[in-house]
């Protein structure tokens, strides 16, 4: 993780204008800081002390999101739902005029149907491959079946809301796009987006990286990524209909990119950035009140001591934008998951 570049001087002030944040189109929250599954790509489970986002705090912020204009907030984490508050949380953003969409592993999505229906906008649900492959890697026997009967019930509750799924493509599942995509059909999801595994960055409850056993445990050796790659030929080719009517959201393009992504990793490819101006147009507020220009660069400040409006303008943060080379900052150039939202238009979904 890179260091956050020094405060700039005074006369450098007239060049940190253009990096002014007026408008911030897209937040994300981490409700709760633990997690409910225990998957191989991911250290979250293994917090031990809890922390989470309570109501004063969001309400201490109302004034700085009307402010910046929010109209869309992601709950993350962590699992949201372990906050028992969550859904006060979402209230009090929605009185904010935001758009709330609940980023779930969905273990709780049955048993909080209702107030889920009552409190966002829109779900994602964690989806990593059909019933046995999606219970191994989320280290929970019943994992699948406790997801899909949440989805029903909510889709029983409210049909119209849109339930969409995510997967992340590491060891384990990358020659199971296809049945993925097959999977997300048949419990009724209205999209399928794909992402890499994470193998490098500090996130995740990982400060200190990751040691070699564990990225073994996910990324993929020469014939495995080989494997991927022609299974994303398949899917670019069996489920074309499924591409162009977004059923599947990433194009070709952004599907062939998760095959660089582990080809960069065993050294056999370029890292190249993403087109993302995330620390332009979104913010991440960590359970412990951290907030960070997105899910891997430094933290900029934490709101139990300013308001949104003040961290993301203080100097720390106007040095860091200013100095941002996307296109040759390492971390972005190992990103997976990066943002962008042209003219402040929210339509691009976070994390595509």
């Amino acid at each position: 993780m890179t260091a956050l570049v020094s405060i700039a001087a005074p006369r450098e002030s007239s060049a940190f204008a253009s990096h002014q944040i007026h408008a911030l189109p897209v937040l994300v929250i981490f409700p709760h800081n633990q997690c409910n599954c225990r998957c191989v790509m991911c250290d979250i489970w293994r917090i031990r002390e809890a922390r989470e986002i309570t109501p004063s705090d969001l309400e201490e912020q109302l004034t700085s999101f009307r402010k910046l204009g929010v109209r869309w907030v992601v709950f993350s984490g962590g699992e949201p739902q372990l906050n028992e508050k969550w859904s006060y949380l979402a209230q009090i953003v929605r009185s904010a005029g935001s758009r709330v969409t609940l980023l779930t592993a969905g273990l709780l999505l049955k048993s909080q149907a209702q107030v889920v229906a009552d409190s966002v906008d829109d779900v994602i649900v964690s989806l990593d491959g059909p019933s046995a492959l999606h219970n191994a890697i989320r280290r929970i026997p019943d994992a699948f079946e406790q997801m899909s009967e949440g989805v029903k019930t909510l889709r029983q509750i409210q049909p119209d809301m849109s339930v969409r799924a995510r997967c992340t493509v590491q060891k384990a599942n990358h020659r199971a796009l296809r049945a993925v995509t097959q999977s997300a059909k048949e419990i009724g999801l209205a999209s399928i987006s794909f992402l890499a595994a994470d193998l490098t960055s500090s996130a995740f409850n990982r400060p200190e990286g990751w040691q070699a056993d564990r990225v073994n445990r996910v990324a993929l050796v020469p014939e495995e990524v080989d494997a991927l790659a022609a299974e994303v030929e398949r899917l670019i080719e069996e489920h074309h209909t499924d591409l162009e009517s977004g059923f599947v959201v990433e194009a070709p393009s952004k599907l062939r990119r998760i095959v660089q992504h582990f080809r960069a990793y065993l050294g056999h490819a370029e890292n190249v950035a993403p087109r993302c101006n995330a620390p332009w147009v979104s913010a991440v507020i960590e359970a412990s009140g951290d907030v960070r220009p997105c899910f891997f660069h430094p933290v900029l400040g934490n709101i139990h001591r300013q308001a949104l409006t003040e961290i993301i303008n203080n100097p720390e943060a106007l040095s860091f934008r200013a100095n941002l080379d996307v296109a040759n900052n390492e971390v972005c150039k190992r990103c997976v998951c990066s943002l962008y939202v042209p003219c402040q238009d929210e339509h691009d979904l976070i994390g595509r």
